[in-house]
């Protein structure tokens, strides 16, 4: 194990944070510990701590030693019911886990997991493709908050930061409200399991739009690559597969992939709509022996909607994390299709 090489994980059972514990549990060179109030549902060599980043005592009895932390990668979420009520939540955890860690550790890089709604993707149209020396939109956004903390906290330390800046992230990860490949896949199953077609549950406006997405497989290894080198100290990249499409084109190859045949666009809410559903993925579980995943773990609709909503393009540029060495490129439809695989070779989707 490399020394002074261990990797603080927060938020290891989500979206992100389970892809990035896989990509260093297989790397290797690291010590890892994935911080999460569950375990995380992967096999390996690190060490999972059980913390609540909402309590302060809770965070100096589990972290506040030396555990030879050297990279914070930094994922944690909670959702709240409005833009300004998240703020301080989604600060206060960030703090209570670097007041815990930060006295007592050999720091070296703290990673922050933003998004596009850096850019105001979430309140109507917005410059696209987006760059990272955008202006802010009007705060509230908790990313702001704390970039600026980190940004502010290691101004006379020996630490740096970066911050990852993906967009409709698409992994592995059960009871992540926003994990978009999950959204498709069961989508499509139900659509199957009732006889339809398969039809994309937005407008045609929203079909026809650019749109980016970014694999949580292909996020970790960028992330990775910004908190190791020393060129990307302080700065944001954003991070998608690299390529663009639009929904009217993808939805054939998923329609392929299931069997279905595709009708037109047609909007549906999405979280109204699939509410009632969940008896009916019980069937669907039973018959083909999939996990017992509670229905309303299982998906978030609501994201469902909010990314199938917008008429307007959603891209970002990548030539930053380009020019700076990053050259990694997904194709997103076969990130799609492999994914589905995963998924039903880990009995979630039949």
């Amino acid at each position: 194990m490399a020394a002074g090489r261990t990797a603080l994980i927060a938020g290891a059972t989500g979206v992100t944070g389970r892809n990035q514990l896989r990509h260093l549990i297989e790397a290797g060179g690291w010590n890892v510990i994935a911080v999460s109030r569950r375990k995380p549902d992967l096999d390996g060599d690190y060490t999972h701590l059980p913390v609540d980043l909402l309590d302060p005592a809770d965070c100096t009895a589990k972290l506040g030693r030396d555990l030879g932390v050297s990279h914070i990668f930094y994922s944690a979420y909670v959702e709240r019911e409005s833009w300004a009520a998240c703020v301080p939540p989604n600060r206060d955890m960030l703090v209570n886990l670097l007041d815990a860690v930060e006295p007592h550790n050999p720091l070296q890089h703290v990673n922050l997991m933003q998004g596009s709604k850096w850019y105001g993707n979430h309140l109507g149209p917005f410059k696209t493709p987006a760059q990272e020396h955008d202006p802010r939109h009007m705060p509230p956004n908790f990313y702001y908050d704390q970039q600026d903390h980190v940004v502010a906290r290691c101004a006379s330390k020996d630490w740096t930061w970066s911050a990852a800046r993906p967009h409709g992230i698409c992994g592995l990860a059960i009871g992540n409200p926003m994990n978009l490949s999950m959204v498709v896949a069961v989508y499509a199953s139900v659509s199957q399991a009732l006889g339809l077609p398969l039809r994309h549950p937005g407008s045609r406006a929203n079909a026809h739009a650019l749109y980016n997405v970014t694999d949580s497989r292909h996020l970790a290894k960028a992330v990775t690559w910004m908190s190791t080198e020393p060129a990307c100290a302080n700065e944001p990249f954003n991070i998608t597969n690299g390529d663009i499409f639009r929904w009217e084109d993808m939805w054939h190859h998923i329609a392929d992939y299931f069997g279905m045949d595709l009708a037109p666009a047609q909007k549906i809410d999405l979280a109204h709509m699939m509410a009632d559903k969940g008896p009916l993925w019980a069937e669907i579980a039973q018959e083909h022996g999939l996990q017992d995943i509670p229905w309303e773990k299982l998906v978030g609709w609501a994201y469902g909607d909010f990314v199938f909503t917008p008429e307007f393009d959603v891209c970002s540029s990548m030539t930053k994390a380009r020019l700076a060495g990053f050259h990694d490129v997904v194709d997103s439809k076969a990130m799609f299709l492999s994914l589905f695989d995963e998924f039903r070779d880990a009995k979630v989707i039949p």
